[in-house]
């Protein structure tokens, strides 16, 4: 019997020390390297009635 503690308190304390976790921070700071290209292209027409009107109207734009 007590041979069986003893194995089971063994056995609890090597669990125990199993499970421990650390976590540090890194020496050098952590650099994300982004590569990232962004192309925008805006394409408009005009309907025939509003460009005739912008036209006609040319002084308030």
């Amino acid at each position: 019997m007590r041979s069986l503690t003893t194995a089971g308190l063994m056995l609890g304390i090597l669990t125990g020390l199993a499970a421990c976790v650390q976590v540090t921070a890194p020496d050098k700071p952590i650099v994300i390297n982004l590569n990232i290209n962004i192309k925008q292209e805006v394409v408009y027409r005009l309907d025939g009635d509003a460009k005739d009107l912008i036209n006609q109207e040319a002084d308030i734009f």
